[in-house]
């Protein structure tokens, strides 16, 4: 018997005998109230795991996939780099994390969104336990639930090597620990708030976001005399995050995060540009991602929500419009991955939609449910299978399928590569790429990382004419190769004697996703051989 549990005797006057009884007694009646509903969240859960593992590397590698993987090979193959990431900038838990198993996959990428997988389920297991501690209702929690796990926003970034997906399980664990601990004064959620928020620091700066909204408890709960206690929560935090100081390049975090921002006087000079349009792609990515019946259930979530308990809607109302308003008005660049994590508390909020006694407002919500789930089930069925068909919206498609950051035939080029490699063990192979860093050469480098034999060097962005590098590899025996896009390769493939060997076609350039309207040529990985 534990001391909690002679604590609770002690309190309640009873002997060991009698709060066996009483605690089985309790243990049955929660046994009663949850089990179908726990086995219900079982199924979903599973559901939701299987679509985001079913065919996980489908999409081509991503230009910071690319770099994420790369680095996490780097960091395991040696100790002294344990914190590379933070030369680009970056914090370096998903890598961490990574690096301790990205060795016992024979695909890197497959092992890097795995991770991303796993992360979006937990995500998914936080909506379902925040969502009844805010509403008391086991079927705004399970319908929340099942609207994060079948959303195509979700899915998308539940499965890429992407560290977005593990901020945002991070976000709404931090939520849920800070909620609790307010609620009940006691000390231990809030440190335990304090490591996810600590955690959540060491995975992206917009964990800042998070920060700067844990009061909101406090002012929400009108609970400020214990408010000293979230003390012990940023404290944690803070001691976490610093643990970063022990790489090199700490400083590297707030100086690169600077190039992404717009200074705050910028508030006061344009405060409309660039926010409309970002705030313009938000509501596009939630139309086409979240999908479209998303909105309106939101909006009715909302509604429904300020009659229900006004000071929880606003709570989560707050965890989402301050994020996505900051970002939109001072972010440099502004894309969906971005505002990620600010999703699980919108999804509560559609889940609300079904707390009504308005008959007619109930089955416009079950209707809406319905529309939701037949959007869902088309989005994720093109991108399971065929991403190109899938309705992207315009930056996302081009970033991830269409321009030089998506990574189609990196793969296949690195099995030609192994095959050559095993023809002739003792040989080397050189391999010039276009870029020094992203999708080439780091893409290629972490699919040949096992081959010592197989060389991968970056050679400059635009080639015009083939490295004296690469000749000199040529001349020195070696099989030497070239790997750039089409676009970024301006000479004369016989005059330089390049021999084409392969290649791979990315995505068509379109202007509208629905109409297929081609704007631009069509991109190409283009592979050469060196010969003379």
């Amino acid at each position: 018997m534990v001391w909690w549990e002679w604590k609770i005797m002690g309190e309640l006057g009873l002997d060991g005998k009698e709060y066996d009884i009483v605690l089985y007694m309790d243990l049955k009646k929660i046994e009663r109230e949850w089990k179908w509903t726990i086995l219900t969240l079982i199924l979903i859960v599973v559901f939701g795991f299987g679509i985001r593992f079913y065919n996980l590397t489908i999409l081509p590698i991503f230009v910071d996939e690319a770099i994420y993987v790369r680095w996490s090979q780097i960091m395991a193959a040696e100790p002294t780099l344990r914190f590379l990431p933070l030369s680009d900038g970056k914090q370096p838990l998903f890598m961490w994390v990574l690096m301790f198993v990205i060795g016992y996959f024979q695909d890197p990428l497959f092992i890097g969104r795995l991770i991303s997988v796993f992360t979006g389920i937990g995500t998914a297991i936080g909506i379902f336990v925040f969502s009844y501690f805010l509403f008391k209702s086991k079927g705004v929690s399970l319908i929340s639930c099942i609207l994060y796990l079948l959303s195509p926003f979700a899915i998308f970034f539940d499965r890429m090597a992407l560290v977005d997906s593990m901020l945002s399980m991070f976000s709404i664990w931090t939520a849920i620990f800070t909620y609790q601990g307010v609620k009940t004064k006691r000390l231990d959620y809030l440190m335990l708030a304090g490591f996810t928020l600590g955690f959540a620091a060491l995975t992206k700066s917009p964990a800042i976001f998070i920060a700067l909204l844990l009061p909101t408890f406090y002012i929400i709960n009108n609970s400020w005399k214990s408010s000293w206690r979230l003390f012990i929560t940023y404290l944690i935090a803070f001691v976490m995050y610093n643990i970063q100081r022990l790489g090199p390049n700490f400083s590297l975090l707030n100086s690169r995060t600077a190039d992404y921002i717009l200074p705050l006087s910028h508030i006061f000079t344009n405060f409309f540009d660039p926010f409309l349009p970002h705030i313009k792609d938000f509501i596009i990515w939630l139309y086409s991602m979240g999908p479209v019946a998303m909105i309106p259930l939101v909006l009715i979530g909302i509604y429904l929500g300020i009659k229900l308990n006004w000071k929880n809607t606003l709570l989560l109302v707050l965890w989402v419009v301050f994020p996505v308003v900051v970002q939109a008005e001072l972010g440099l660049t502004f894309t969906a991955r971005y505002v990620f994590f600010t999703l699980p508390y919108l999804f509560i909020l559609a889940g609300v939609a079904i707390l009504t006694k308005i008959k007619q407002l109930r089955v416009v919500g079950y209707g809406l449910i319905l529309l939701f789930v037949m959007q869902s089930v088309v989005f994720n069925y093109h991108l399971l299978t065929n991403p190109y068909k899938a309705n992207l919206p315009r930056g996302e498609r081009s970033g991830y399928l269409e321009e030089w950051t998506a990574g189609q035939g990196i793969k296949e080029v690195s099995e030609y590569l192994k095959q050559e490699e095993s023809k002739n063990p003792s040989k080397q192979i050189v391999v010039g790429t276009e870029g020094y860093f992203g999708t080439l050469p780091d893409g290629l480098q972490l699919y040949v990382n096992s081959k010592p034999n197989i060389v991968v060097i970056g050679v400059g962005v635009i080639i015009d004419d083939v490295p004296q590098s690469l000749r000199d590899s040529l001349k020195a025996g070696n099989k030497t190769y070239l790997v750039v896009n089409k676009s970024r390769f301006k000479g004369d493939m016989e005059e330089q004697g390049l021999k084409l060997i392969a290649k791979y076609s990315k995505g068509l350039r379109l202007s509208d996703s629905k109409q297929y309207i081609i704007n631009g040529p069509q991109e190409e990985l283009l592979f050469f051989e060196l010969i003379k």
